[in-house]
């Protein structure tokens, strides 16, 4: 099969995207698809593009034994909603050229946000006599919305028209969870046309390994149990909830320690918290290339999700969930809804109030008091079923499945029907086309 994915965000930039792009597409590569991928210059997170791609407006090369188009993209570091939109649309027009660069195809596979790319995702599939897929991981324009980034009312009515053309012009949908794929249905969609395309784990990289001594001397925290977040620094994150319950910790149970591994907008501020509240029991490491998550989970007795507490994120699967499971590090999940529930089914972590401090304080207090030989149940469930529901193996079997009648549907619409002397002669609309 033949396969493009138009995505904005691929490595090396870091982030849930750029992951579940690069894993899937080498995967289908692996079982020997044909899999190209069309994505802007690195940017993200800080709105920086690289020395080594900088003054391009596109780029072919190959990533890791991926094919990649890179095209311009106007880069947006903090500011306004509105620099964003400008950075967001520069996109959607510059991958047009990567279209026409990139080899035919059956099968274009766009992921959303940003919503604009599914303009150039359905052109894209009509450009190139393709099955157009739109790959929604999150709801757009509702979560910005309902997030307090857009206020403006007749730009979300717009954004709202173009949101349900797309849907009603995809041939599938593929959804992160199962909470966004109810919502397609609701909106109109067939319910044999959308399927579960959720954020996966490689179990290979991913896999319990023992203690890491000389990180654990190197941060101090010997005879700690470590409570690590791991990931963007992002409002949504709802982190300065997690530093108002270790603030509630910091006397009563200083063997609890909040380990934060990563960056983001929300960084400074909550360095100022630390100062602020005294936070002995809190480091933050900074960012580390993903290749390092696995030495880092080692040291990490729990591993904190935390969500802010919106109705749309009650839906959410965040993928930082299942490098820790397939890790063998049970989840202390700050949130609701549809994760909340996997967790609690799976008996592989605990879950806390959204946004709560003494409800988060107080699950990490039963977490502290967990018998070993409970906390290794837990450790070996959240492994299993990483493997057995969210390895990228499995993953790329589901979508497969899901997408393996566009090439037999694109040959078929490829053989043109030609009466001669009073029968049908089907005649090869590319070889017709050719002479």
């Amino acid at each position: 099969m033949k396969l493009i994915y138009l995505c904005q965000h691929f490595p090396p930039e870091t982030g849930a995207p750029q992951i579940r792009v690069y894993e899937v597409s080498k995967e289908l590569i692996n079982r020997g698809h044909q899999v190209e991928v069309l994505t802007a210059f690195p940017h993200h997170p800080k709105g920086v593009i690289p020395d080594e791609y900088k003054g391009m407006f596109y780029l072919f090369e190959n990533w890791d034994g991926i094919p990649v188009h890179r095209s311009w993209i106007y880069p947006s570091p903090k500011g306004s909603f509105w620099k964003r939109l400008v950075s967001y649309f520069s996109f959607t027009f510059s991958s047009f050229y990567s279209i026409i660069k990139a080899k035919p195809t059956d099968v274009i596979i766009c992921n959303s946000p940003p919503l604009f790319l599914g303009i150039t995702g359905y052109l894209g599939a009509k450009m190139k006599r393709a099955k157009f897929v739109f790959n929604v991981a999150d709801i757009w324009p509702e979560s910005a919305v309902e997030l307090g980034i857009l206020n403006n009312k007749s730009f979300i009515r717009m954004a709202e028209w173009l949101e349900l053309f797309l849907y009603k012009k995809s041939w599938k949908i593929a959804t992160a969870t199962d909470g966004i794929r109810e919502y397609m249905i609701r909106k109109g969609k067939k319910a044999e046309d959308v399927f579960l395309l959720p954020n996966g784990v490689n179990t290979d990289t991913f896999s319990p390994l023992p203690k890491d001594t000389a990180l654990i001397k190197e941060l101090g925290l010997e005879g700690k149990k470590v409570f690590m977040y791991g990931g963007t620094l992002g409002y949504a994150q709802g982190l300065d909830s997690v530093l108002e319950a270790a603030s509630l910790l910091k006397d009563t149970h200083p063997e609890a320690h909040f380990l934060f591994v990563g960056d983001g907008q929300e960084r400074e501020k909550l360095l100022g918290m630390v100062e602020e509240l005294g936070l002995h029991n809190v480091t933050f490491y900074g960012s580390v290339p993903v290749s390092e998550m696995p030495r880092m989970f080692s040291i990490a007795d729990y591993s904190v999700v935390s969500l802010r507490n919106i109705e749309l994120f009650k839906g959410a699967r965040p993928s930082k969930i299942f490098p820790a499971l397939s890790s063998g590090t049970p989840v202390l999940y700050c949130g609701e809804g549809e994760s909340a529930s996997i967790l609690e089914e799976y008996n592989c972590g605990k879950i806390a109030p959204p946004e709560n401090k003494k409800g988060i304080a107080a699950a990490v207090k039963e977490l502290l008091a967990v018998p070993e030989e409970e906390y290794q149940i837990m450790c070996e469930n959240g492994r299993k079923l990483a493997i057995e529901q969210y390895s990228w193996k499995k993953i790329v079997d589901d979508l497969l499945q899901q997408v393996s009648s566009a090439e037999k549907e694109k040959a078929e619409h490829n053989r043109q029907p030609v009466p001669i002397g009073g029968q049908a002669v089907f005649i090869s609309r590319k070889r017709f086309a050719a002479k």
